[in-house]
C-alpha cells in the first residue's frame, strides 16, 4: 500500500525538476513512454521527453529563481501502483514588473514500477471557460 503523503513529495519533486531547469531529476520521476496534452504549446499530443528536455534547457517557464508555485484543490485518486493527481497550478513569478500569476487546471498520472513512482501522462487544460468552438478565421 503506498502512503499519499510519499505520492504528494514525488510530485513536488517531479515539479520543482521542471522549474529548476534539473532534466536528471526530471529524466528520474518521468517515464520515457510519457504522453501529454499541453492546451498552450499544440492541440495535439505529445509523445516522449525530448521537447521537454528542449523546454527545461530554455527555461521555457520563465520563472527564473524567485518563484513559486501552489496547487489548488489537490486532489489523489489511487489504484494499486497508479496514481491520478489532479489540481489547478497557479504559477507565481517575481520579476521586473512585479509580481505575475499563470495558472491552469492539470491532472497526472503516476505509475510505481521497480525504479519507484514516474510520471506517465499530463493533461493540461486553461483554467478559464474556454469556448465550445475554435474561433473562426
Amino acid at each position: 500500500m503506498h502512503d499519499e503523503q510519499e505520492i504528494w513529495d514525488f510530485l513536488h519533486r517531479h515539479l520543482q525538476s521542471i522549474f529548476t531547469q534539473d532534466a536528471d531529476g526530471y529524466r528520474a520521476t518521468t517515464s520515457p513512454e510519457l504522453s501529454l496534452y499541453e492546451w498552450f504549446v499544440t492541440p495535439h499530443r505529445q509523445d516522449g521527453l525530448d521537447f521537454h528536455f528542449f523546454m527545461i534547457e530554455h527555461n521555457w517557464a520563465g520563472a527564473g529563481s524567485d518563484f513559486r508555485y501552489d496547487l489548488l484543490e489537490p486532489r489523489l485518486q489511487l489504484y494499486g501502483d497508479t496514481a491520478i493527481v489532479s489540481y489547478t497550478f497557479m504559477l507565481t513569478i517575481a520579476g521586473e514588473n512585479g509580481i505575475e500569476h499563470r495558472s491552469h487546471n492539470e491532472s497526472r498520472v503516476l505509475v510505481y514500477g521497480d525504479g519507484g513512482w514516474q510520471v506517465v501522462h499530463v493533461h493540461k487544460s486553461p483554467g478559464w471557460r474556454a469556448p465550445r468552438e475554435a474561433p473562426r478565421g
